[in-house]
């Protein structure tokens, strides 16, 4: 078992039961799963970029991510249905755990002038979506490597009923929100 999903399990989860005021141990809100997004609209005039972006996605995730493809055409994009615009992938299990886990404790704090993570990314139902403006504060990446500095959506799915349960499980979990 992970250490952050030990945590959750030993401590978080009764706080949470205690604060709601659940009355089941189903009630209680979890992670459901973490997916990762890199939308390249530069990919239509140089593919070699999605491949590059794929690769360091895997890198990034553990897990092998999918090349995502135009579904229409855009003329004022120069855009046809088809064509890759990014990759994604989608974790669940123990690479979700360890994804947040190396957000949280190693990636979130390397960014420049850091100062928290605004909470205005929740979408009403517990689910909270952040961007990043660089892949690169991973570890897992050779700077010197990394052709491009691409940004990453990290959309959390949790299985909180409100906002305000989903932002206290993150943030009980290490999420550095903004005071």
């Amino acid at each position: 078992m992970r250490r952050l999903q030990k945590e959750y399990n030993d401590k978080i989860s009764g706080e949470l039961k205690k604060e709601f005021g659940y009355k089941s141990n189903m009630e209680i809100p979890r992670m459901q799963k973490i997916s990762l997004n890199i939308g390249l609209g530069e990919a239509s005039q140089n593919p070699k970029l999605i491949d590059a972006a794929v690769v360091e996605l895997t890198q990034l995730a553990g897990q092998k991510a999918v090349v995502t493809r135009a579904k229409k055409s855009i003329a004022a994009f120069k855009l046809r249905e088809g064509q890759p615009v990014g990759c994604r992938v989608t974790l669940r299990g123990d690479r979700m755990w360890d994804f947040y886990d190396k957000l949280v404790s190693f990636a979130l704090p390397r960014v420049r002038d850091f100062r928290g993570v605004p909470d205005r990314g929740f979408d009403g139902r517990g689910n909270f979506t952040m961007g990043l403006k660089e892949h690169t504060i991973f570890f897992e990446l050779e700077i010197d490597k990394v052709e491009l500095v691409k940004g990453m959506n990290v959309t959390i799915s949790t299985t909180a009923k409100t906002d305000k349960e989903g932002k206290l499980l993150l943030d009980l979990l290490g999420m550095p929100f903004k005071k």
